[in-house]
């Protein structure tokens, strides 16, 4: 049996005083004894938790579609090399044994770099090279990272691949098996932190994931996967993590904390539910939040069942931040206990690359350069996205023309054959450009950052109305003769640039005088106003014809047709074979801003 301290104190006073003076000498003896453990120092221990989130693919400071030093107007730096530089300044301050490094998912898509090696020079072949982010993870020393929905844009068997490629391990709580209904990776991981007092931490990390993924890679998980949400799996797994002897619990969730979804009610589960997560499942430390691509340094939630305060942070993407989570332990009965806990992000911008990571992948890097400047064409007159979301342009016009050329084609001979086409299209990037004279892989690729498929809907003409007023909510409301300013007129609630769709094929206002939900005015289709009852072939992309944005009517509708393909490879091989672009071809003013009749621009 192990020895009590306060026990054996005691028996030793008195045993002590027996001997020597016997009587009452024995009581002050044991007292003092007594006040001698009561003064013994508390035992404490701190440690710090890195996170990163949404790297998308970044290893170097590099923008491959535009093929220069990555920059924005923040001047923010991005990619692992910067990353690998703060994590050994952190390590190197506070010890590498007390530190953890975690990832909070979308890892393996984003950019040229991550397309190329699943793609051009894919992983999975045989004898294939081994996926940057995982050489560069790995020589980092990542201890874990959860799943992002972009993890499974190309297919489970690539994510498989990158997932043996990896050293840590993935996590996903809620990715279950279809079939089975269990885990089809690994939960959480255990890890051990030795203390120079008493026992080791035991740090446990729950990885949990996006139910969206059922959404919007469902071509690639249907049947085979399925996502339930966060708060139902945390609510599961905590409590076994703390039965399992987990001194600390840190969930690194691949989901926003605001409690909203883009997807309406087409799932009931929450997109954005970390912090639903801290305020519903006790037992919780921290949560390393992502998917959102916002900064969030420290922000607490008060979990309602315990009262205690969660912390959660969310590194700004692409590498661009790393969360520091400091813990403060302190020994109590028995058992290491969370004193405190505060989060911060450091901004990779004040560091140089890791030149050992620069080393490593300058290959990969070299290689992926010279096949995005690859010349597949030529360009009469440039063409960019500066305006796109407030101006019809012919930039956003080529995507459409692509795509209904696509779509139209594929349809040729079918019952559906004869309808007309119409299409959609987004901004994803207002710095897109294709330069008049040659026209490079980059120059496409860059006008379409996403991995995107292409697909053909049937809708009616009421259901298109319905869609263009949906997405007329991009605006922020201006009445007729206040000032215009493009800087303030966009992304009203939040909404992102790529959710805001123009529709090719019909012509038709938008009045941003007007609220939102009556803004669209005089839809025609070839001239004429637009017929409810009217038949279209909608030319759409997998996102938003899954429910990405939650636009009305898209996703129930029936599907005609559809291409595994990325857009933007089918962008590339359009241009490839028409040799020469001429915006004088395809380019249009379709639709205008306006209030009260009047063109704003």
């Amino acid at each position: 049996m192990p020895l009590n301290r306060r026990k054996f104190l005691k028996r030793s006073a008195v045993t002590g005083a027996g001997v020597a003076l016997a009587g009452a000498a024995a009581a002050p003896a044991a007292e003092a004894a007594e006040g001698a453990a009561a003064a013994a120092p508390v035992k404490r221990y701190a440690f710090t938790v890195m996170g990163t989130t949404d790297l998308h693919g970044n290893v170097f400071n590099w923008d491959y579609f535009t093929d220069a030093e990555f920059d924005d107007k923040a001047h923010n730096d991005v990619g692992l090399a910067k990353i690998s530089t703060l994590v050994n300044q952190v390590r190197a301050e506070k010890g590498r044994r007390n530190t953890l490094l975690i990832d909070a998912g979308d890892t393996i898509q984003g950019t040229q770099l991550s397309y190329y090696y699943a793609k051009v020079d894919p992983i999975t072949a045989q004898g294939g090279p081994v996926h940057p982010m995982a050489q560069a993870m790995n020589a980092i020393g990542y201890d874990a990272a959860a799943l992002g929905n972009h993890e499974f844009n190309y297919g489970i068997p690539v994510l498989r691949k990158f997932e043996e490629q990896c050293r840590f391990p993935l996590l996903g709580a809620n990715a279950l098996d279809a079939k089975t209904l269990r885990p089809a990776f690994p939960p959480y991981s255990m890890h051990r932190l030795p203390t120079p007092c008493g026992r080791d931490v035991k740090v446990a990390v729950l990885g949990l994931t996006n139910p969206g993924i059922a959404i919007w890679d469902k071509a690639n998980v249907q049947g085979k996967m399925t996502f339930p949400g966060l708060e139902e799996q945390a609510a599961k797994w905590v409590p076994k993590l703390r039965s399992m002897g987990a001194d600390v619990v840190i969930v690194s969730a691949h989901s926003g904390s605001s409690g909203t979804s883009s997807y309406g009610d087409q799932l009931p589960y929450v997109e954005n539910a970390a912090g639903l997560v801290a305020e519903q499942v006790p037992g919780i430390d921290a949560i390393l939040v992502g998917h959102a691509h916002t900064e969030i340094p420290e922000y607490f939630v008060t979990n309602k069942e315990t009262g205690k305060q969660v912390v959660l942070s969310e590194p700004l993407k692409w590498g661009q931040r790393l969360t520091l989570f400091d813990f403060e332990l302190v020994w109590d009965k028995g058992r290491w206990t969370v004193e405190k806990v505060g989060a911060k992000v450091l901004n990779s911008n004040t560091v140089e690359e890791d030149p050992k990571i620069v080393r490593l992948l300058s290959d990969e890097h070299r290689k992926v350069v010279a096949y995005v400047n690859q010349v597949i064409g030529t360009n009469a007159v440039e063409m960019t996205s500066a305006e796109a979301p407030y101006k019809d342009v012919p930039i956003i016009d080529l995507i459409n023309h692509i795509q209904a050329d696509t779509v139209r084609q594929a349809l040729a001979g079918t019952e559906y054959g004869s309808l007309p086409v119409l299409s959609q299209a987004a901004c994803f990037s207002r710095t897109a450009r294709i330069p008049a004279g040659e026209v490079t892989i980059r120059d496409v690729a860059g006008l379409y950052v996403f991995e995107n498929t292409l697909e053909a809907r049937l809708m009616t003409g009421a259901q298109m109305k319905a869609y263009l007023e949906y997405s007329a909510n991009y605006y922020v409301q201006t009445p007729a003769g206040a000032a215009v300013d493009p800087a303030k007129l966009t992304n009203a609630n939040g909404t992102p640039d790529y959710n805001y769709d123009v529709v090719s094929g019909l012509t038709y206002e938008i009045d941003i005088a007007q609220p939102a939900g009556s803004r669209v005015r005089d839809v025609r289709f070839a001239g004429a106003p637009l017929a409810d009852d009217a038949r279209f072939v909608f030319a759409v992309n997998n996102y938003r014809a899954n429910g990405g944005g939650n636009f009305p009517h898209v996703a129930s509708a029936p599907l005609l047709w559809s291409n595994s393909d990325e857009i933007r490879n089918t962008m590339i091989a359009w241009v490839k074979a028409k040799g020469a672009l001429d915006p004088a071809e395809f380019a249009s003013v379709d639709w205008k801003l306006t209030r009260d009749g009047t063109p704003v621009f």
